[in-house]
């Protein structure tokens, strides 16, 4: 049931997709990624770790350098000489190029970093976003850090708008919207497992 199977998960910060992620790849015995990629990264170019994660899935986009490739929102995965390109952009290429390796060794759960248009028409490929009511995010994002919920909900909000803008910008496209997904699942009303279900179901119906 898992041969070929792909599943990348965008999420709205404190809804719990890391948390489908992990489950849902224990439950179907897939590798799984996240910010595993961003080490792996780091291994195959021979940046700083440390400088990769301040710029993970944040966009800073240079407008010379988009200019030069002739594209204001799409950033290829094969810049050729890297050197001179905005750490970003760097980060965002290698992350693409581990992914799509990844994807080859077998049957793969990633989460964020715009997987679902890196992987855009390989066969098998589920695209879920996952999303829950600002004011349930809130409360979990306060839980888990120690904060008031006023700031957690700052926090949601602040860092739905960089995956946004990071999403947009990479990928041409509009991040939640639903022609880019197969399935959207409110964790606030299933829960984290009632989602690992609910793709389960769906991978069980695939043609």
């Amino acid at each position: 049931m898992t041969d070929n199977l792909l599943v990348t998960i965008a999420r709205q910060y404190g809804s719990g997709g890391r948390e489908v992620g992990e489950k849902l790849a224990k439950e179907m015995n897939m590798a799984y990624h996240d910010k595993s990629l961003i080490k792996l990264a780091a291994e195959k170019s021979g940046m700083s770790l440390e400088a990769l994660q301040n710029v993970d899935e944040k966009a800073t986009p240079s407008l010379l350098y988009a200019a030069a490739m002739g594209s204001a929102g799409m950033m290829p995965f094969n810049f050729g000489i890297l050197y001179d390109t905005p750490l970003n952009d760097k980060l965002f290429s290698y992350q693409s190029e581990i992914i799509k390796d990844e994807a080859k060794k077998g049957p793969s759960v990633f989460v964020g970093r715009c997987a679902d248009f890196v992987l855009d028409g390989y066969p098998r490929l589920v695209r879920v976003f996952v999303y829950a009511d600002l004011d349930k995010r809130a409360q979990t994002i306060a839980a888990r850090k120690g904060i008031e919920v006023g700031e957690a909900r700052n926090l949601a909000i602040k860092t739905d708008k960089k995956r946004a803008s990071y999403y947009n910008y990479y990928t041409s496209r509009k991040w939640g919207k639903t022609e880019n997904y197969d399935i959207m699942i409110d964790t606030a009303r299933i829960g984290t497992d009632g989602a690992v279900k609910v793709i389960e179901e769906y991978i069980k119906n695939l043609v």
